[in-house]
């Protein structure tokens, strides 16, 4: 058996555990692959004839994958690695649209979300939200437009899990995977930071003054920037960013202080948010 098809059979498993009655009056597929160091699951339960939906899955990692060839820093041949050492780099409308994109949030953000530190060039605060968000979109275009897209501790979901039904997902700590709350939505980005190391730009050194912060909102791309820079602001100041941008705009944060105590912008909960579960 492939790690594809591990995968695949555990949210399988997962799926009828969990979700039984919606999966049986909501047919569809779901598909795991490992890219970008993750497994990363595709979830679509629009009523669809395989013969649609299995090239949509096809088309959807071949999406990913290509994004991980492009953008990844790690990867020497990568146009992110090009650049980084200073090599010859193709013309990819996307290239230029994320890192203009990068620059935008480092000015929204007062600088603490930076794509470029200390001349290296690396966009994953923002391209893992930035995919799942473009591939959403184009599932939707497609015809899939129930469906929920999960890559690490990002996910996207649009439409519905079953008819009527809001999609539930489980914002886990990333520290121990305790589900702090569950965000039951039918369109929405959920993004999370702190299960990496995160740098304060400012300082050049890893913040550790938070443990968590959740953001949502309508773009998965922006929600896993604003996580990344309220994470790096560390407490005070992630505070008051996380509640300007509730006061500014539909994006609502969590924050998860080092003893596990939680801070909520006001309208996270309007999102179904409920308190804290096992995990």
């Amino acid at each position: 058996m492939t790690i594809s098809q591990h995968a695949e059979s555990t949210t399988t498993a997962f799926i009828a555990s969990s979700d039984v009655a919606e999966t049986a009056a909501f047919p569809g597929s779901a598909r795991v692959e490992l890219i970008m160091g993750m497994p990363v699951s595709v979830d679509i339960r629009t009523a669809l004839p395989a013969r649609e939906l299995n090239p949509l899955l096809d088309d959807a990692f071949a999406w990913l994958r290509w994004v991980d060839d492009t953008f990844s820093p790690v990867k020497e041949d990568s146009q992110i690695g090009r650049l980084n050492r200073g090599r010859t780099l193709r013309q990819i409308p996307e290239l230029v649209e994320v890192l203009h994109r990068c620059d935008e949030l480092g000015e929204a953000t007062e600088g603490y979300f930076e794509a470029r530190i200390d001349g290296v060039t690396d966009p994953s605060g923002y391209i893992k939200g930035w995919a799942l968000e473009r591939l959403s979109r184009a599932l939707s275009n497609a015809g899939a437009g129930d469906h929920r897209i999960t890559a690490g501790n990002d996910t996207r979901v649009r439409g519905s899990a079953a008819p009527g039904v809001r999609w539930r997902v489980g914002v886990r700590d990333p520290r121990d995977g305790v589900v702090r709350k569950v965000v039951c939505a039918h369109d929405l980005g959920i993004a999370t930071s702190g299960g990496a190391p995160v740098v304060n730009p400012r300082t050049g050194e890893i913040q550790d003054g938070l443990r968590a912060v959740t953001v949502i909102g309508p773009d998965l791309g922006l929600a896993d920037a604003y996580a990344t820079a309220v994470f790096a602001m560390g407490p005070m100041p992630g505070r008051r960013f996380a509640a300007d941008l509730a006061r500014s705009g539909p994006y609502e944060t969590m924050i998860v202080l080092p003893d596990g105590q939680e801070v909520t912008t006001p309208g996270f909960a309007e999102h179904g948010a409920r308190s804290r579960l096992a995990g």
